[in-house]
């Protein structure tokens, strides 16, 4: 019986120290659930049932159970019970995981849209695209390329593929419940867009890549030296801690904070610029709390990614969501449809031009596509490259927006292509080289 005691008092001190430890991280894991729920039911009008069963399957974010309330349009996960998080849905805004700080009377703002009609034939238009006939093209080994890419599903996990080549489309594929309209999570893809927005900037003169990043505090002391460009290369040399398996800065800002644009502001530096490449999902959201500095209102802020980009290719479906401060969450939240996700990436094969109106300036893809310092080739300014062949039967000059669970844009000027891909699971489950080498060999 003393024994049984004893080993009854051992599990119970076992089973505490491992709540203690690991209670904290419920908030994490409940907020992850609430979040992408939410913003799955009422931005992409999929099914709570669907989200819970796919995309919340990950390990960990599994053990939450969310439901939904319809009323108050917003979701609510617990763990065993424990670390309740809620978030909510605002139109135009997407979902966001509340707070203390959150107050539905202080954002009343949304932006506005612009849906104009015309006939013009998918990818610059709303219009059905043209049933082209392209000689050039191998579509047996198109067909073969969509194959690969849907095999071993349970693997793979591919939801998506699209493939613009020279403007038009010549295959596309969806698994059930997904379709042409259906808003996908971009995750990091949202990176390369904010970074567009500044070379729309730049384009407009409202900006240059080479000057002192605007942050008061940084002023006086090391950190002055850091640029806009720095920031965009991920090369600014501030301290911060890109991992997602515990509570690190990048769960902290996007799961506990409600001004995302102020985690990576607040670091320290601890290096010079240029010294060192370090990702970080932070500098993407001080990038995009800088940008709403260039403006006088947070309406206009608000308005311009539509207005001056997204609304302007017809990206209609895209829904860039904001934290509880109204700053749009640069790092990792934006909706669009696969053939909207694929516009963006035409628009890079067009060097920025757009039915006649140039919205970056050529020259952006060059520097965009420029390797930075210390990344091995595969980081230029928030787009990711090919430059040192990571995938070595794919044309060097790819580069490409990447995103969590395999999103993809991939462009291939070399090959005037443009390649969308969606899913829940990225290399090396799902075969990006083979898949992207038996499409770039059925084009000359």
């Amino acid at each position: 019986m003393k024994l049984l005691k004893r080993v009854l008092l051992l599990l119970i001190v076992v089973i505490g120290v491992v709540v203690y430890l690991n209670y904290p991280k419920l908030n994490i894991i409940s907020g992850y659930a609430a979040k992408n729920v939410a913003s799955g039911v009422y931005v992409a009008h999929r099914s709570a049932a669907s989200m819970n069963q796919y995309d919340n399957s990950a390990p960990l974010v599994e053990l939450a159970v969310t439901e939904v309330d319809e009323n108050e349009e917003s979701a609510s996960s617990t763990v065993y019970g424990f670390m309740k998080r809620t978030a909510v849905y605002r139109d135009g805004l997407g979902a966001v995981l509340v707070n203390d700080d959150y107050d539905p009377a202080k954002m009343t703002l949304r932006p506005k849209r612009i849906q104009p009609l015309d006939t013009i034939p998918y990818p610059y238009g709303q219009a059905a695209p043209m049933d082209t006939i392209l000689p050039e093209v191998d579509m047996g080994q198109i067909n073969k390329a969509m194959a690969l890419a849907f095999a071993e599903p349970e693997i793979q996990k591919t939801r998506t593929l699209l493939i613009l080549y020279k403007g038009h489309l010549i295959a596309e594929k969806y698994i059930n419940g997904f379709d042409k309209d259906t808003p996908i999570l971009g995750w990091s893809m949202t990176k390369s867009i904010i970074a567009t927005l500044y070379g729309v900037m730049e384009r407009q003169g409202k900006l240059e890549m080479d000057w002192p990043a605007p942050i008061a505090e940084w002023k006086d002391d090391e950190r002055k030296d850091i640029t806009l460009n720095h920031l965009l290369r991920m090369q600014s040399g501030l301290a911060w801690e890109e991992d997602y398996t515990g509570i690190s800065d990048v769960t902290r800002m996007l799961f506990l904070d409600s001004d995302m644009t102020v985690a990576q502001r607040n670091k320290k530096a601890i290096a010079k610029p240029t010294e060192i490449w370090n990702y970080s999902s932070g500098t993407s959201n001080l990038l995009s709390g800088i940008l709403r500095q260039q403006f006088r209102s947070h309406q206009e802020y608000l308005d311009f990614p539509y207005a001056a980009l997204l609304d302007k290719i017809g990206m209609y479906s895209m829904v860039l969501e904001a934290d509880i401060a109204g700053n749009y969450v640069g790092s990792s939240y934006s909706w669009a449809s696969t053939r909207d996700w694929a516009r963006f990436g035409q628009l890079y094969l067009d060097k920025g031009m757009w039915n006649g109106e140039q919205l970056f300036n050529p020259e952006w893809v060059d520097y965009i596509t420029t390797p930075t310092l210390h990344s091995n080739g595969t980081y230029g300014a928030h787009f990711w490259l090919n430059a040192e062949g990571i995938y070595p039967d794919v044309p060097k000059d790819l580069f490409s927006c990447n995103g969590f669970e395999g999103q993809y844009v991939f462009v291939i000027p070399s090959k005037d292509l443009v390649i969308v891909r969606t899913g829940l699971a990225e290399d090396p489950y799902f075969k990006i080289n083979e898949v992207l080498s038996a499409i770039v060999n059925a084009v000359p």
